[in-house]
């Protein structure tokens, strides 16, 4: 059987290792008096080890995500997780939600309930999906791929395969990040299969064709630019990644406190959260994503992903372009993000959403915002 039911790990041991490891924790020093200014702030780290070491539950949360339906799907490349939730209404959309890093297949629990079950939760049944939420390869409790080249053009097979597994020719296609980059690939490459693309950001490798007679503009150079210039200031993390994945990776794999503040200095970044973790997120939430990558020890398969993607960027060919019909939701803390009229040379863009907050965790961060749009967008496509 290609996809076969999957009971979600306790881990133990492990967990009783990562105790061990956060008690014997050997902290860094920092300049008297500094918070911020040098990176993650060591008491801040400090009490979200203490926290995690004493008082985080990971049976409690295996509990709670259990009550979902959890999947393998045997791929090209290993073992596929997923989450299948079949929406509650008269004619559910199939729509593939696909997340990014640092986060996992846990950015999508809170809208998960939104896009199932509408009526339950104020809406109209009628705009109920089946929703479908895999693991990247490397990702979760996803396989690491013992191969190279399994980059996002790579991934978009895999999801067309395991659709095609669910029986669904055609579906609805949600992502961010990473996620991004593969939902745009599957309306590239599959067009006739795909409803729409929804999109909470750009893939970063993103580029039109130019074609001679359009040439870029003075506002698409600097919008071009910006992104130039957020890279510069603010992509240490992508570079490092995208380069020698495995270097810090031992480290990362090695130590839990150094894990932790890797992953949640970027959602302490890049959230719309002022900065303060706690206005977006609670410590439990964090730290299931945290444990999550330390218990699957995937923290160097998901770098890795980086690099592949540098061999194989979302770079459009003359007359390539994503024709499916294409809704943009617009954060305002996610950044960097091109303008319209960029994104519209390679994109069918049909509709634009300005949200009024939210960042990089779209789903986690709002999930109310973008399961409105997600309904609206998709409403027309429910009668066709």
């Amino acid at each position: 059987m290609a996809v076969t039911p999957f009971s979600l790990p306790l881990f133990a041991n492990e967990i009783a290792d990562l105790k061990d490891r956060l008690a014997r924790t050997r902290w860094p020093d920092q300049i008297p008096g500094s918070t911020w200014e040098y990176g993650f702030d060591r008491a801040t780290l400090q009490e979200i080890c203490r926290y995690w070491r004493d008082e985080f539950s990971w049976p409690a949360q295996i509990e709670r995500l259990s009550a979902l339906h959890h999947f393998l799907f045997q791929s090209s490349v290993g073992a596929i997780h997923f989450i299948h939730e079949r929406g509650k209404g008269p004619a559910p959309i199939p729509l593939l939600l696909t997340h990014g890093w640092p986060g996992s297949f846990l950015e999508m629990m809170l809208i998960l309930p939104l896009l199932t079950d509408p009526a339950a939760h104020g809406g109209d049944p009628a705009d109920a999906f089946d929703v479908i939420i895999p693991s990247l390869p490397g990702y979760g409790f996803s396989d690491p791929p013992t191969v190279p080249g399994v980059h996002p053009f790579r991934i978009a097979g895999l999801w067309a395969d395991l659709m095609t597994e669910l029986g669904y020719d055609r579906f609805a296609v949600q992502g961010g990040d990473i996620g991004a980059g593969v939902s745009s690939i599957l309306g590239l490459r599959h067009p006739s299969r795909i409803l729409g693309v929804h999109l909470n950001y750009i893939p970063g490798s993103y580029r039109p064709h130019i074609p001679p007679e359009s040439p870029i503009t003075p506002a698409e150079e600097a919008s071009v630019q910006r992104s130039a210039q957020w890279y510069e200031q603010h992509g240490a993390y992508a570079h490092l990644q995208r380069m020698t994945p495995q270097t810090a990776a031992y480290g990362l794999n090695d130590s839990p406190a150094a894990l932790a503040a890797w992953i949640l200095e970027k959602f302490r970044l890049w959230a719309d959260c002022d900065g303060d973790l706690a206005h977006r997120f609670t410590l439990d939430e964090l730290l299931t994503n945290v444990t999550l990558y330390w218990l699957t020890q995937t923290i160097p398969s998901s770098f890795r992903l980086y690099f592949e993607s540098r061999q194989a960027p979302f770079h459009l060919a003359p007359g390539e372009r994503v024709t499916v019909p294409t809704a943009i939701a617009r954060f305002p803390k996610e950044d960097p993000f091109p303008i319209r009229p960029w994104i519209e040379r390679g994109y069918n863009v049909q509709r634009w959403t300005e949200m009024p907050s939210g960042g990089h965790f779209a789903a986690w961060e709002e999930p109310q915002l973008l399961a409105e749009d997600l309904r609206t967008f998709f409403r027309p496509f429910r009668t066709k």
